[in-house]
């Protein structure tokens, strides 16, 4: 399964919210899980107020910006008279991720304090006392007059209802408002179409795209307090994942500036030189700035005003703590750092994460001796620093680097970390990213190590989760890492091969097809067969009902030619358009490759789309009703998914019965450092209702010929130790080849740090002497040309007694 960013993830990250203009969904019908009406004042320029106008306050909540052109925001008085009319305010622009967006709306002649620059200006005069506003897609006036109307409307994205209003979500309208009161949502955002839960009244707490707040400066700017307030960090960290201040305003937070990021999430980090005893509490935090580049430096020591909030960056993750809307005020410069923690073997704890039986840690106590996702959390936003950290995942296109603090932690025989079970996490692993442009993290392999300190401040994201910010990189020691080359099968022996080749197509560049050609010819030996998964037909995303792959195919085998491999012949079912899943319009499929003056390919056609092949006994053993065929491609287990190829081949008189498999990925599933745990695997489901289906074909043939020679192989898109493999060997009709290596070579594929396996070889009870092994060419290293190392087995059809 190849992984794009934003997208899914192979260990249950969570996946990162796609938005949209089109298809939003009804109000209070389906809630938002991004753009949202944030915080409403109607109060502006009235008598008592302090503000000079009303406004309205957007937000995101999702991990994507959110395009408001074509959107509007618009009003209805709260008992709204037959006469009643929406009034629009247009919008134009975007929400930032964990961003907001001000729209002023009318003044009046009371107040004293202007808004902080509007991002969109309107004229309504909205009541201080009852409302509605919407948020809606689209400029042209809503006609709905009742909240069950108004829930009807797909237009709508989010509403909400003040005071007294009939047109509301959920039991009632939030109350409260007032002259000097705003409705607000929490630091969460969270919408769960109920208004009176999901806001609350407050003191009217404006703040732009910019982070700007009314009466107040810019990030860096002057004009803030010269005192320290009574608020420290570990007050607002405190001793859980979330700030027992959440929401609410703090005035002069001192710190030292630690870091500062002036791309993608702009702010900088402070940290207390004055901390607490109490290991729980953080000392450091995030500041966030928005779309205004921080002008604070390094080793400035400063008093931070703003709000506490809680950003998270997908859902089902945890989150980051920040203040936003920042008014921050230097009081000198060059000030010495407090000194970085230190990450070891002896400080980070063996338990990985605490249990919630599947609900939310987050309002469990940290236990920072005990658990490594504590540590990391009560250290959120503080200076760490590790030495000579070992790389277990090869720099990313990301400029990210995995490391591990732990270099005994589960090795793998080429420097990387294994990957074992669902409870034996490797807690050492962190993410590495440079905050210094001048020097980014290098292309690193894994095994290499970066020798020296690292040092940096932990910060928290939904990729891969807890992460070190680096202000200063150890220097790269390579570790000559090379990519292997298997050994050329012997004349009596079948070599059966699987390659995922991570969406080829025919509109790819040349060196693509060069390099996976490179791999199956010289790093493959050229295999007798090769399964292929993630063959795209011939115009890959071009949407235009093309299902064919023969030019992509001719590209690829030309290409193992020159690279000196044989001339491939090649056989595959072409799959109905749009309807195997993967990338839209790219028609994703399994494809065999063959070489013909090896072995020959039994065809018998009838095998379609929609056909499912059948195992058929016969006086000579078993054979196959059609080949190629589709395992019952009907199933409602194969549903947007890949269906298994299965075809006969002859070598040496003999018949051996190929299955390749591309299994369901495994988006959607809870991250391994998401805030519920232990993490949903939703996606395993239909996982395992796919090997359900394969395993009843085997038995099949088994039925019809005990002694017949059966190899599954492909992306399964699971662990070794998963439901999904136990379901597809159930009744020991297929036995994983992965588990007959030694441990510490026991992975094809490395995702955050850990080397694991999702493609397997299995093979039935007849294919009793084998050489098999994992090639890794791919996985390891920061250049790759498919981020999955291929297998092989080589088979002695007529061998008694098996090895390895």
């Amino acid at each position: 399964m190849h992984i794009a960013r934003p997208g899914s993830a192979l260990l249950a990250t969570a996946v990162a919210v796609t938005l949209s203009v089109t298809a939003l969904p009804a109000a209070f019908a389906a809630p938002s899980s991004s753009a949202v009406v944030s915080e409403v004042y109607g109060g502006g320029g009235n008598s008592g107020a302090t503000l000079t106008r009303d406004y309205i306050e957007l937000a995101n909540a999702g991990g994507s910006a959110f395009g408001l052109s074509g959107f509007s925001v618009q009003y209805l008085p709260g008992t709204p008279s037959a006469g009643s009319l929406w009034q629009v305010s247009e919008l134009s622009g975007s929400v930032a991720p964990g961003g907001r967006y001000l729209v002023a709306q009318a003044a009046g002649t009371g107040g004293t304090v202007a808004l902080p620059a509007a991002d969109a200006t309107g004229t309504i005069a909205m009541s201080a006392a009852s409302g509605t506003v919407a948020l809606v897609s689209g400029t042209t006036p809503l006609t709905c007059r009742t909240a069950a109307d108004c829930a009807a409307d797909s237009r709508i994205v989010d509403l909400v209802g003040y005071g007294s209003a009939v047109v509301r979500e959920g039991s009632g309208p939030v109350t409260g408002a007032s002259a000097t009161a705003s409705v607000a949502r929490g630091s969460a955002l969270a919408d769960t179409d109920d208004n009176a839960a999901d806001l609350t009244a407050g003191a009217p707490t404006p703040v732009n795209s910019a982070g700007e707040t009314s009466g107040g400066s810019g990030p860096g700017e002057p004009g803030g307090p010269t005192e320290p307030g009574t608020v420290r960090v570990h007050d607002i960290q405190g001793t859980t994942r979330l700030s027992p201040l959440a929401g609410q305003q703090v005035t002069g937070v001192p710190g030292v500036v630690t870091g500062v990021r002036t791309t993608g999430s702009r702010g900088f980090w402070i940290q207390d030189t004055a901390p607490d005893s109490d290991p729980r509490t953080s000392e450091g935090v995030f500041v966030y700035t928005g779309s205004t580049a921080p002008t604070v430096a390094v080793g400035d020591s400063v008093l931070v005003s703003g709000k506490v909030a809680e950003y998270y960056p997908a859902t089902g993750a945890q989150s980051l703590t920040q203040i936003t809307a920042p008014l921050t005020t230097v009081l000198s410069s060059g000030n010495a750092l407090p000194a970085a923690v230190v990450l070891d073997a002896s400080s980070v704890p063996d338990g990985y994460v605490p249990t919630a039986g599947g609900g939310s840690i987050e309002a469990i106590a940290l236990d920072p001796s005990a658990y490594a996702l504590d540590l990391y959390e009560s250290l959120e936003g503080t200076r760490v620093t590790m030495a000579d950290t070992r790389v277990t995942g090869a720099t990313t296109a990301y400029d990210e680097v995995w490391v591990t603090v732990k270099p005994r932690e589960n090795p793998t025989r080429r420097g990387g970390t294994l990957y074992a079970s669902y409870e034996d996490q490797n807690t050492g692993r962190l993410k590495v990213m440079s905050l210094d442009a001048s020097r980014p993290v290098p292309d690193a392999n894994v095994g290499d190590v970066l020798t020296g300190s690292t040092t940096g401040v932990v910060d928290y994201a939904s990729y891969g989760g807890y992460n070190v910010q680096a202000t200063e990189l150890g220097t790269l020691k390579d570790n000559g890492l090379k990519r292997e080359v298997t050994r050329k099968q012997k004349r009596k022996e079948l070599a059966v091969a699987t390659y995922n080749v991570e969406n080829l197509d025919a509109n790819d560049e040349q060196a693509k097809f060069d390099t996976l050609a490179q791999g199956v010819a010289v790093s493959l030996s050229s295999p007798d067969v090769v399964s292929l998964e993630e063959i795209q037909d011939d115009n890959g995303a071009v949407n235009d009902g093309t299902v064919g792959s023969e030019a992509t195919l001719k590209r690829f085998t030309d290409a193992i030619v020159a690279a000196g491999g044989p001339r491939y012949a090649w056989r595959y079912v072409a799959p109905e358009d749009g309807r195997d899943g993967g990338e839209p319009g790219g028609n994703i499929r399994n494809v065999f490759l063959f070489n013909p003056d090896r072995v020959d390919f039994v065809d018998r056609p009838g095998g379609d789309a929609t056909t499912a092949v059948q195992a058929v006994r016969t006086k000579k053993g078993a054979t196959l009703s059609v080949s190629p065929g589709r395992i019952n491609p009907t199933s409602t287990a194969w549903d947007s998914s890949r269906k298994p190829l299965v075809g006969e081949f002859r070598f040496r008189g003999e018949s051996v019965f190929v299955i390749a498999n591309h299994f369901a990925s495994k988006g959607g599933d809870q991250s391994l450092h998401g805030r519920y745990q232990e993490p949903a695997r939703s996606s395993e489901t239909q996982r395992v209702r796919q090997a359900a289906e394969v395993n009843t074909f085997v038995t099949s043939l088994l039925k019809a010929d005990k002694s017949a020679r059966v190899v599954t192989l492909g992306d399964l898109n699971d662990f070794a130790f998963s439901p999904t493999v136990k379901a597809l060997t159930a009744g020991k009709v297929l036995r994983p080849l992965i588990t007959t290596l030694p441990r510490g070579e026991q992975y094809s594929y490395v995702y955050d740090g850990n080397s694991q396996t999702l493609d397997h070889i299995l093979t039935s009870p007849a294919v009793s002497r084998f050489d098999y092994d994992v090639v890794h060419i791919n996985a390891e290293f920061a250049e790759q040309a498919s981020d999955h190392d291929p297998q092989i087995v080589r088979i002695d059809v007529k061998g008694k007694g098996h090895r390895h």
